[in-house]
C-alpha cells in the first residue's frame, strides 16, 4: 500500500455464534489463514484486503497503513473481545533487506473462540453486500502425504564451521551473542491440504502458538509480544535442552538447564534487549526473578515472563518495530550480530524470527517469534529453519544437536 494507494473502506460486522468446535477445518486447505493455543484463537477464510511491505521501514509502514485503514472502516462489534471485529493477521520479514514479503491481511470472513465465547466477522469493501460472504462449512483434511525435509543451503558441516567461526569472533570480543540457524527444504505433492501439518501442530504443541499466514506456517512458543487494554506482556525464551528419556532423566535435565552458565548468559541477554525495547513504551515493568524451565514435548527452554503498563499508547505493530530483532533470534550487540548473521548464514530467513500474529483496530494483538516455521510457496516448495544462540563456550556439534531438535515439530508435522 503505497501513499498514493486510496483507502479501502470496510465494513465489519462481528456476530457471536453458539459454537465453533474445531477452527482448523473451517480454514482454506491451500491458503490458510490460523492464529491459535490450546485450541483457542481465530481463522480466517479469503482475503478482504492485503497490505504489502518490505525493506527496513516495513514495519512502521505497517502502523501507518493499518492506522488508515482503520480510520476509514466502519466497525460493528457487539462481542468486544480480543480477535472480534476488524483484525488483520501478519508476518513480516526477518531482515531489513529480505526478498520475503511482509502481509497485513485482512480476511473476508474471521472464526473466533476465547474463554467460551464463539464469533463470526464478516467483511466487505466499499459497499460489497456482507450476504456475498458464504457462511463457513467444516471441510474433511485432504489425503495425507508425506515428505522428506533434507539440508538446503546450509550442510551439517557448514553449520559447524559457521559455529566456530562465530565462536572466534566472540572470543576476539567482537559480539557476545549471535544466533545462526540452518535450512530444511522439500517439494509438496501438488494438492496438498495444509490442514495436516497445521493439526499435527496444534495438537502436538498446544502450549505454542500455531500460525498460519500467506503460506508460513509454524507452531511457536515464544510470544514477542501481547496488548490488551494497555497490558503489555511478552514471554522470553533463550536456552534449550533435549528431554530426558525418562522421568528421572527428564528432571535432571531441566535441573541442568538451570544451572548452565552458558544458557543462563544466553538467557540474560534475550531478556535484557526485550526490557531495553519495552522500557520506553511502558511503566512498572516486572520480569520473573529467575528464568523458569518451560517444558514441551521435544525439549526445555529457559524461560521469563515480563509484564507491564503502556505508557505511550503504543499499538502491538509499534511494539513489534521496537523490539525485533531480540537478541533471542540475533544477538548481542544487536547490529554486530545482524553483520555477522549475513556473513555467516548463505540465505536469506525470510519470515523465519521475525514478528507472526494479529493486529486489531484499536492497535491491540498478539505476536510471537516466528520460530519452528516453514514457508511453503505457491509452487510447492517449503523451506524449514531453526537456529541457536551462540556464546563463548558454545560447542558446534551441540549446537548442531539443538537445530535438530528446533526441527522436529516442523520435520514430524510434514514427514
Amino acid at each position: 500500500m503505497s501513499d498514493t494507494s486510496p483507502v479501502p473502506r470496510l465494513r465489519v460486522e462481528t456476530t457471536r455464534v453458539d459454537d465453533l468446535k474445531l477452527l482448523i477445518p473451517l480454514i482454506d486447505p491451500a491458503h490458510p489463514l490460523i492464529w491459535m493455543r490450546k485450541g483457542q484463537g481465530i481463522a480466517g477464510v479469503g482475503e478482504a484486503l492485503r497490505l504489502e511491505f518490505s525493506g527496513p521501514t516495513r514495519m512502521p509502514d505497517a502502523c501507518a497503513a493499518w492506522k488508515s485503514v482503520v480510520d476509514a472502516a466502519t466497525v460493528v462489534d457487539p462481542v468486544g473481545a480480543p480477535g472480534t471485529g476488524l483484525v488483520a493477521f501478519g508476518t513480516f520479514a526477518f531482515a531489513d533487506d529480505s526478498a520475503a514479503t511482509s502481509v497485513l491481511i485482512v480476511p473476508r470472513l474471521v472464526l473466533g473462540k476465547r474463554d467460551g465465547q464463539f464469533w463470526i466477522t464478516r467483511t466487505t469493501v466499499d459497499g460489497e453486500d456482507p450476504a456475498s460472504i458464504p457462511a463457513p462449512v467444516a471441510r474433511p483434511l485432504g489425503p495425507e502425504y508425506r515428505l522428506a525435509l533434507l539440508p538446503g543451503a546450509v550442510s551439517p558441516e557448514a553449520f559447524r564451521a559457521s559455529v566456530d567461526a562465530a565462536v572466534a569472533r566472540i572470543d576476539d570480543q567482537q559480539l557476545s551473542k549471535v544466533v545462526l540457524a540452518r535450512d530444511l527444504t522439500g517439494h509438496l505433492p501438488a494438492g496438498s491440504d495444509l490442514r495436516r501439518p497445521l493439526t499435527d501442530l496444534a495438537l502436538g504443541y498446544p502450549d505454542c502458538w500455531t500460525y498460519a499466514v500467506d503460506g508460513f506456517v509454524g507452531s511457536s512458543p515464544e510470544t514477542l509480544v501481547r496488548v490488551d487494554h494497555g497490558t503489555v506482556s511478552a514471554r522470553v525464551l533463550a536456552g534449550t535442552t533435549a528431554r530426558g528419556t525418562d522421568a528421572e532423566a527428564d528432571h535432571d535435565r531441566a535441573v541442568a538447564l538451570a544451572t548452565s552458565t552458558k544458557d543462563l548468559d544466553e538467557h540474560g541477554y534475550a531478556v535484557t534487549s526485550v526490557m531495553a525495547a519495552l522500557t520506553p513504551h511502558s511503566r512498572n515493568l516486572i520480569v520473573s526473578e529467575l528464568p523458569f524451565t518451560l517444558k514441551l514435548p521435544n525439549l526445555w527452554h529457559l524461560a521469563s515472563d515480563i509484564v507491564g503498563t503502556l505508557s505511550d499508547g503504543s499499538t502491538s505493530l509499534d511494539l513489534i518495530s521496537a523490539l525485533h530483532p531480540t537478541a533471542a533470534v540475533a544477538g548481542t550487540p544487536t547490529s554486530a550480530a545482524l553483520a555477522l548473521i549475513s556473513e555467516l548464514e548463505p540465505f536469506d530467513r525470510g519470515r523465519y524470527a521475525g514478528p507472526v500474529g494479529w493486529v486489531g483496530a484499536d492497535g491491540d494483538g498478539e505476536w510471537a517469534v516466528a520460530l519452528r516455521s516453514a514457508q511453503v510457496d505457491p509452487s510447492g516448495d517449503i523451506t524449514a529453519y531453526a537456529g541457536c544462540g551462540i556464546v563463548a563456550d558454545s560447542d558446534p556439534e551441540r549446537e548442531y544437536l539443538e537445530t535438530k531438535m528446533k526441527f522436529r515439530p516442523i520435520v514430524e508435522a510434514f514427514g
